[in-house]
């Protein structure tokens, strides 16, 4: 089947065939995955949904620490632990020599973890982002520019790749300043632009300070992904302004794969679900119909997550009768399960906030900053903008989260500018005396 065909299967035909692909996956890893066998105790003799939804989760921690695997684990023959100083993932189901990448987390949560891919898996990583480049209707007549930086990270590598083999022309933008990116975008007359939602933002903010209206240029779309941002409708809404070209979202993640791509009316995005298992396990604490989003890779054997816990909180809506089946996360990835404070009782993730401000335009730049006042935690914002009513957008932000929070205006380009994920968040309370 065609991704078209495999977006458009019912829930029953989806299952079975994703209870086939899962079969091989095990298959694939029976008796050679120690992590597995030591989490699972045994392979089953039968893969079924019975089995499958018995089985442990596990989460980002025990690939790092892998507590259930023997401890002579690392000292095997076939030793993951590639040289000193690497914390390579402990879900790697071969010896070093069948691998033929070397990728690795961005290290926002802790250090850095790398992952390897055989050069089957990489392939079904170009293959699976087909769908985002689907979402955001990439042709060979279309020109790719990628605003990242060469490196371990792999969301440049596959796009690049992925965009190279549908046979797109691709314009790298590794190792060159923000001025000199926006003048090749306007040269080679980029259609298409790729980059985190912040950098979209500060691209169009270094193009406005050279007089440049990017919104004339040849840019018809731009993929982002690495932040929620692609899917806060605001945050969308305004880059699609500054730009004037379509946003498409895109989810990943180093350890799981491509596994979400932009809906088609811009509210959400769609797990792919031909690719990967989604559950959901309810988070009612977290708000009404929230739950955190649990994969399961199955098109990648020598590194494979199965009811791996992201972390990531969503709201899934099963539509049957929509242009694609794929479950929908209504609104995206609507914060992190430990991105959430507690703010004098009210529950308030930095989503919500960035939706607020970013309906602004006279906001350039935002953070959020975490400090303890006596033994009471407490929240401020600080936001760049000197035409910028902060009592207006005081009265928004309390709209949105139910809570009065301190406003503060600094001096314009004083808050950090990024070109990968943004770190908007910054936690004082851990120096507070």
């Amino acid at each position: 089947m065609n991704r078209q065909q495999l977006c458009s299967l019912s829930r029953t035909e989806l299952e079975d065939y994703q209870l086939r692909k899962l079969t091989s996956l095990i298959h694939g890893i029976r008796n050679q995955s120690e992590f597995y066998l030591q989490l699972w105790n045994e392979f089953p003799s039968d893969v079924t949904w019975d089995w499958f939804r018995q089985l442990p989760t596990f989460d980002k921690r025990d690939l790092v620490h892998a507590p259930n695997v023997s401890s002579d684990y690392t000292s095997r023959e076939n030793s993951m632990q590639l040289q000193d100083g690497w914390l390579l993932s402990a879900n790697h189901t071969f010896a070093p020599e069948r691998y033929s990448r070397v990728h690795r987390t961005s290290g926002t949560s802790g250090r850095p973890l790398v992952v390897l891919d055989t050069r089957e898996d990489w392939q079904w990583w170009l293959d699976t982002w087909q769908y985002v480049l689907d979402a955001a209707e990439v042709t060979t007549s279309d020109r790719v520019f990628l605003a990242f930086s060469f490196g371990p990270f792999i969301g440049f590598w596959s796009a690049f790749e992925a965009c190279q083999q549908r046979g797109s022309l691709m314009i790298p933008g590794g190792g060159l300043s923000t001025l000199a990116r926006l003048e090749l975008i306007r040269d080679s007359r980029a259609t298409i632009v790729g980059c985190t939602p912040s950098y979209a933002l500060h691209l169009a903010e270094v193009a406005e300070q050279h007089g440049w209206n990017i919104a004339d240029w040849n840019v018809r779309a731009i993929i982002v992904a690495g932040e929620p941002g692609g899917s806060v409708h605001s945050t969308k809404q305004r880059i699609e302004e500054l730009w004037g070209a379509n946003l498409i979202d895109h989810a990943g993640a180093t350890e799981i794969g491509p596994w979400g791509f932009g809906t088609h009316d811009g509210t959400g995005l769609h797990v792919i679900e031909s690719e990967f298992i989604a559950e959901f396990f309810p988070k009612p604490e977290c708000g009404a119909g929230v739950s955190e989003l649990v994969l399961t890779s199955l098109g990648r054997t020598g590194c494979p997550v199965i009811r791996y816990r992201t972390g990531d909180l969503v709201r899934p809506v099963f539509e049957a009768n929509s242009r694609c089946t794929f479950v929908k996360l209504d609104g995206g990835i609507l914060g992190r399960a430990d991105d959430m404070v507690i703010i004098r009782g009210v529950n308030i993730f930095p989503t919500s906030i960035e939706a607020v401000l970013r309906s602004f335009p006279e906001v350039d730049e935002f953070r959020i900053v975490l400090f303890r006042q006596g033994n009471l935690d407490q929240l401020k914002i600080e936001v760049e903008g000197e035409q910028a009513d902060l009592q207006s957008i005081s009265v928004a932000v309390q709209l949105a989260v139910g809570l009065r929070i301190d406003v503060q205006r600094v001096a314009p380009t004083t808050l950090p500018r990024f070109e990968g994920k943004g770190k908007r968040i910054v936690d004082q309370r851990a120096i507070e005396t």
